[in-house]
């Protein structure tokens, strides 16, 4: 019974049950962005859904793009709210929203209702739900700050690998595309209503116990002052750091959007092994928000940030080149989606060191609109160059030059001064 009520306050208790306590809130972020993360899996709906009405690709490639524009631009909104009312009414509607964006899109029947079920009242409900664990992680844990939003955020990556399989291998064949929507936003319910809540902020001023912040010289310390949105967009760190994330994030994207598709391209026929190339791409990009994240608490942030990115630019063009080998592409996959994933937690982690907390919502969603930006493109190019070249190798050697020019913005970003 005391477990239960520590969990249920927001107080924290200087026992044992503190740590439990908060990391509850990370089991709730993790419920909430499994659910979420299916709209990585995207790829496994365009084949059947491409035979059935005739479609092309860069039109089912719209479909993710207008998913992920609208959840970024709601990321604002919906972070704005949570800063204001706290994350459960967010989370709760955000969860509620991709639900019934999964459950219409069984009544697809043309390219309109797709656009609108699973591109916009998805991409409303992920911008809700993925709005609230990032700042709760970050008040909860100003110690393990790049580990506790990793873990959280690290479940969205997770949520193509668990679900990716599981409507590919065997809902869609067993039942048909239509009805896998039904039960998976069935299942998505469920798991978003837990979550919400579970999702708290702790009390104004919570510190864990025994802990000190560190130096503002060290390599991941956190701001003691609360950036208003207006002081963020009055930094050059904000613009450096939103190109870097857009760039740095459309080659993770588009092989996202893409994965399935690609591998059939280049002769990987196979379902059981294309599907495949979609778990492996999920755990590397769950395992790269974790232990990244985890990594810049000691190594910094942007450190990080330049590492990943740098690696991606050259992995892009090097993924078509041995992607017709089976071992080399999941080995690239791996390492594309790990640079991927970082950079969705580790930026997260970077904006709530360098803006603040108050309003960690808002600022971070903000810089989340490169991502908007990212998804949206990286869709595009992928979609539109497959049908106008009939292979990925234009759209993959674009990712790798684009991610060049991110790694140069990283590197000129620098820990803001609040004046």
């Amino acid at each position: 019974m005391a477990t239960l009520q520590a969990i249920q306050a927001d107080a924290p208790i200087e026992t044992g049950s503190t740590g439990l306590n908060r990391w509850w809130r990370v089991f709730g972020g993790l419920m909430m962005n499994i659910a979420l993360g299916t709209l990585y899996a995207w790829s496994i709906f365009v084949a059947p859904l491409e035979k059935e009405f005739g479609w092309k690709r860069a039109q089912t490639s719209t479909v993710f793009g207008i998913a992920v524009v609208v959840f970024a631009l709601t990321f604002i909104v919906a972070g704005r709210l949570q800063d204001k009312f706290g994350p459960f009414w967010v989370s709760l509607t955000g969860g509620i929203l991709v639900s019934l964006g999964f459950f219409l899109c069984s009544y697809t029947h043309s390219l309109m209702w797709l656009y609108v079920c699973f591109g916009v009242i998805g991409g409303l409900g992920n911008g809700f739900g993925y709005s609230t664990p990032i700042p709760v992680m970050a008040k909860w844990f100003p110690d393990k700050r790049g580990l506790a939003v990793g873990l959280a955020v690290g479940g969205y990556g997770a949520g193509s690998a668990l679900f990716g399989p599981l409507a590919n291998l065997k809902l869609i064949p067993a039942y048909g595309v239509h009805t896998t929507f039904q039960i998976l936003g069935a299942i998505f319910l469920v798991m978003t209503v837990i979550g919400a809540f579970l999702l708290k902020n702790p009390p104004a001023g919570y510190k864990p116990s025994g802990w000190t912040p560190a130096p503002a010289t060290a390599k991941a310390a956190a701001t003691t002052q609360d950036f208003s949105p207006a002081e963020v967009l009055r930094t050059s760190t904000f613009y450096f750091m939103w190109i870097a994330y857009a760039l740095g994030t459309l080659a993770g994207l588009m092989v996202i959007s893409q994965l399935v598709p690609f591998a059939k391209s280049v002769h990987i026929s196979s379902a059981a092994l294309a599907t495949m190339g979609l778990v492996v791409g999920a755990i590397a990009n769950a395992s790269g928000r974790i232990l990244s994240g985890w990594m810049s608490d000691t190594l910094g942030r942007l450190n990080v940030l330049r590492l990943m990115i740098g690696i991606s630019m050259v992995a892009m063009p090097v993924l078509y080149l041995v992607g017709s080998n089976v071992t080399w592409l999941y080995v690239v996959v791996f390492v594309v989606y790990w640079c991927y994933g970082t950079q969705l937690s580790v930026n997260a982690a970077t904006a709530a060191d360098f803006w603040g907390t108050k309003n960690a919502g808002i600022n971070y969603g903000m810089l989340f609109t490169a991502w908007g930006f990212a998804g949206y493109f990286g869709a595009k190019i992928g979609g539109t160059m497959y049908d106008k070249y009939h292979n990925y190798q234009m759209a993959f050697y674009t990712a790798g030059v684009l991610a060049a020019v991110a790694l140069v913005a990283e590197c000129l970003a620098r820990r803001p001064k609040h004046v």
